[in-house]
């Protein structure tokens, strides 16, 4: 690992042999390199200026919260765009196994119970639809990830195609049992206290226990980034796939494991959604993976392939949600959140293709 300090050092160095125009060129690079970031600061600075609740311990609670909650989407989706691909159906996988894990976790006494038939609520129960639900959207990665590798599709027209065939499976789930598309409630306390239960307090916010769930995926996906082949060859497709047979990786099986370990981030994240949001809709998961991609290229993840780092997403994802509660504390009505959060993908995208070409 590169010592930080000797890495300034170094960069000090090469400054003081450079000339005028070097120099000038070397600022300009560094402020045009960082511009999002440097706007984000500005913009938290105002922020916090004109609202100073947003620096206190409740909003900064509130925060971590959210982050666990977006950050596991984040970390399946950020593989794919590693492999330069990306993954528009994670927001309707989420939706889905949100819906199949509420179903299964109701309260046994609730009127509106879409299937009477179901087990009682227990913790086994609940790791058992936890694992299903896993499995479910793991199944649906893996067929992503077998139509980009065999037949060479582009990920974008693979997952937009999933995205469209998820929904349809939703809507057909909704309107089983007489339900008519009616959002699924009535969870039951068991799977409300193991997902979502208090933990312990900052300031009078709740910190629930799926940020503890968050933080151990945190670990686990950076184990798996940095310390298995698997990892390592994932990085190596994502620069050069021709490369990468060359040097003996199996190309089809790390792209297709990739899918089907982002679909299984993206299982998981749906199972804590119930709990989250309280019930489940059909429009649960909508442009989720906008939020996730967003966050993944804030913290570096290059749409160019082979780049990107644990770290950096989680950064990403702060950022990002950062920004979303300091518009909503600025009175931003939602419809203009839109507007921003496409503005900010359009502007990280073509920030990361700037220093790939100046690179080039």
């Amino acid at each position: 690992m590169t010592n930080p300090l000797m890495k300034v050092k170094q960069v000090s160095a090469d400054y003081k042999q450079m000339d005028a125009k070097d120099r000038k060129r070397f600022w300009v690079d560094g402020i045009l390199n960082n511009a999002l970031y440097i706007l984000m600061a500005i913009f938290i600075i105002y922020t916090a200026s004109v609202k100073p609740a947003f620096l206190t311990l409740g909003s900064f609670a509130n925060l971590i919260t959210q982050v666990a909650a977006y950050l596991p989407m984040a970390l399946g989706i950020a593989g794919c765009i590693v492999l330069t691909g990306t993954d528009l159906s994670a927001g309707r996988i989420s939706g889905l196994t949100a819906a199949v894990a509420a179903v299964m976790l109701q309260k046994s006494d609730f009127a509106n119970k879409m299937f009477q038939n179901i087990p009682e609520v227990t913790v086994g129960w609940i790791l058992v639809v936890l694992l299903g639900v896993v499995a479910i959207g793991a199944f649906i990665g893996l067929v992503n990830g077998f139509f980009v590798a065999k037949f060479s599709l582009h990920p974008f027209i693979v997952t937009l195609s999933t995205q469209l065939i998820t929904y349809g499976i939703i809507l057909w789930f909704f309107g089983l049992n007489g339900n008519n598309g009616q959002p699924i409630s009535g969870l039951s306390k068991e799977y409300k206290d193991l997902v979502g239960g208090e933990m312990f307090r900052l300031g009078n916010v709740a910190i629930p226990t799926y940020v503890l769930y968050a933080a151990i995926l945190v670990v686990v996906m950076w184990f798996i980034w940095n310390k298995t082949a698997f990892g390592k060859n994932m990085f190596a497709v994502g620069s050069n796939a021709e490369a990468a047979k060359v040097s003996g990786v199996n190309v089809f099986w790390t792209t297709v494991l990739v899918h089907t370990l982002a679909g299984a981030m993206y299982g998981y994240s749906g199972f804590i959604e119930g709990v989250r949001s309280g019930s489940v809709a059909a429009a649960t998961g909508l442009n989720a993976e906008c939020d996730a991609i967003a966050a993944c290229v804030i913290g570096g993840v290059s749409f160019v392939g082979g780049t990107g780092s644990i770290s950096g997403i989680i950064l990403g994802v702060f950022i990002l949600r950062i920004i979303f509660v300091a518009l909503t504390m600025l009175g931003v009505d939602s419809s203009s959140l839109y507007i921003i959060k496409g503005a900010i993908i359009l502007c990280a995208c073509a920030l990361d293709m700037r220093k790939y070409l100046v690179k080039k």
